[in-house]
């Protein structure tokens, strides 16, 4: 069974959403997300830099959210939720899982890094400079998004999943979304997937 080390609004969402669209057990272990635990050798022999989240399945321990759901998949998957390796759209398939950590929710977390080291002396102007960068990455999936209701062909798959939770951080700084994305956000919500993740998370 996999086990997510998880804190409400973490990467670990993903894993959990995922094991809920495959049917994998799983169970949730709740994270305190207070600084001196994560500072603690319980906490970093597990996550060496103390973030969240993690995930162990049997003898394997792994910190990388983006690894954690690819893992998975290899694993528990069945060729399920993605496209055949090697095709056009498996091509954009692994754009978009990476784009949605490695671009789009890049700068989404600095905001929030950058809120949690300066507290009232976070400045304003930074916070809207990354946040405009968030901007021209929600534009992108945006326009990915035209005439149609997922990112990859015609079916759901785990880059909706990687995408999914960077919308949802987006969210936070952006209350307000495009119509293509807005619509996108509808549906990845009305998931009784996503709807059991959120259920899991909460405990």
């Amino acid at each position: 069974m996999i086990e997510v080390f998880h804190a409400p609004r973490t990467r670990g969402f993903r894993l959990i959403w995922l094991c809920e669209e495959l049917g994998i057990d799983y169970k949730v272990t709740p994270v305190d997300m207070d600084p001196v635990f994560r500072a603690s050798s319980e906490w970093r022999a597990l996550s060496p830099t103390g973030k969240v989240p993690v995930m162990r399945d049997d003898d394997i321990v792994i910190y990388e959210s983006c690894a954690m759901v690819q893992y998975a998949l290899a694993k528990y998957g069945n060729g399920r939720l993605e496209p055949k390796p090697g095709t056009s759209d498996h091509a954009l398939y692994l754009q978009w899982c990476w784009f949605s950590e490695s671009t789009f929710a890049r700068p989404i977390g600095e905001i929030t890094n950058h809120r949690r080291s300066f507290g009232d002396e976070a400045q304003d102007s930074i916070i809207e400079e990354m946040a405009g960068r968030a901007d021209v990455c929600a534009a992108a999936v945006d326009g990915a998004l035209e005439g149609r209701d997922v990112l990859i062909g015609n079916q759901f798959t785990a880059a909706d999943i990687m995408m999914g939770y960077s919308v949802m951080v987006y969210t936070f700084v952006r209350s307000e979304l495009t119509p293509n994305l807005a619509r996108y956000w509808e549906s990845l919500q009305a998931r009784p997937s996503f709807q059991a993740t959120q259920r899991a998370e909460r405990g």
